[in-house]
């Protein structure tokens, strides 16, 4: 288990590196001029001289240096200086950073809970007609974009039933729908799997043996088939957290909260490329890492895993 875990830290350092490459270069192929951005040249007269200062003090003309340069202050945790805030990149994204963490906590939770409840009653239920109805609950919210569903729960809500916040931070209230809007559509995704995973789980020589000596069928199914059929379901998670995230970007904009997604949006519209190139970073490096500690801990629950050739 120890060299799988070693080999699996190595693979996160080698993605890591490879991802701040791909981010540097998409930076540099996307359109726009750092420097007119920063000097501001729709609202001030400067001078080539100027231009040509500038651009050589961030080695603009030199692309490796530059790269090296930047590299450099990512291993010191500098992302470097927003163009359009002249504030430090890392200052900027740990303000952000909690509200996002926040907003992807509570869509996790309402994920966990509704993919537990439909994908448990589904099973135990097996083609029976909550069955049935639970599919179709499933395979609806798989199938409603996530800002459709926003503006239909603040329509909904917020401006015809006054129950619920449509923007905002101040209290718990203000990050239900957000929440809600973000875990539907993954949750739809994860009851259908665990379903699978646990009427399989269900059908197994152990179980049945078990089943035939007396014991509940809510018994195996919530005690002995349920840690089997969850190890493939973490692994999975580990993959769908950068789409939480993606889809936090459109949550964050329709809810109006001041999350990293509604600042990239922003830094996007700016072209503030170093902003854009500390998001990209640091929402890869929390994806890759919840995967290595995922992969840990499947590992721990199925060490048949680590004994696997990688």
């Amino acid at each position: 288990m120890a060299r799988f875990i070693m080999t699996r830290f190595m693979q996160m350092v080698m993605v890591l590196f490879f991802l701040t490459v791909v981010t540097f270069i998409l930076m540099k192929l996307a359109p726009g001029d750092p420097v007119r951005t920063i000097l501001n040249v729709d609202e001030v007269q400067i001078t080539n001289e100027q231009e040509e200062e500038l651009r050589s003090e961030l080695y603009l003309d030199e692309p490796v240096r530059q790269y090296w340069h930047w590299l450099q202050g990512v291993v010191q945790l500098d992302l470097g200086t927003s163009y359009a805030s002249n504030t430090p990149v890392r200052e900027v994204l740990l303000a952000r950073l909690p509200n996002t963490l926040l907003l992807t906590g509570g869509g996790i939770v309402v994920m966990v809970v509704m993919a537990a409840v439909l994908g448990l009653t589904s099973a135990f239920f097996y083609n029976r007609p909550f069955d049935h109805i639970s599919r179709v609950l499933a395979l609806v919210g798989a199938s409603l974009p996530s800002f459709w569903l926003g503006l239909l729960l603040i329509q909904w809500f917020s401006l015809h039933l006054g129950w619920l916040p449509s923007s905002g931070t101040s209290s718990w209230q203000h990050l239900i729908l957000p929440s809600v809007t973000l875990g539907v559509a993954m949750s739809a995704v994860y009851a259908r799997l665990l379903r699978v995973n646990l009427v399989e789980e269900l059908s197994q020589p152990y179980i049945l043996a078990a089943k035939a000596r007396g014991i509940s069928s809510w018994t195996l199914l919530s005690k002995h088939s349920l840690r089997a059929a969850i190890v493939p379901i973490l692994s999975l998670f580990g993959l769908s957290l950068g789409s939480l995230l993606g889809g936090a970007v459109v949550v964050e904009t329709v809810f109006s909260w001041p999350g990293l997604g509604s600042m990239v949006i922003d830094a996007i519209l700016k072209r503030d490329y170093p902003l854009i190139q500390g998001y990209i970073l640091i929402t890869g490096a929390f994806v890759i890492t919840v995967n290595f500690i995922i992969d840990v801990v499947t590992t721990m629950l199925d060490p048949r895993i680590g004994e696997e050739p990688l």
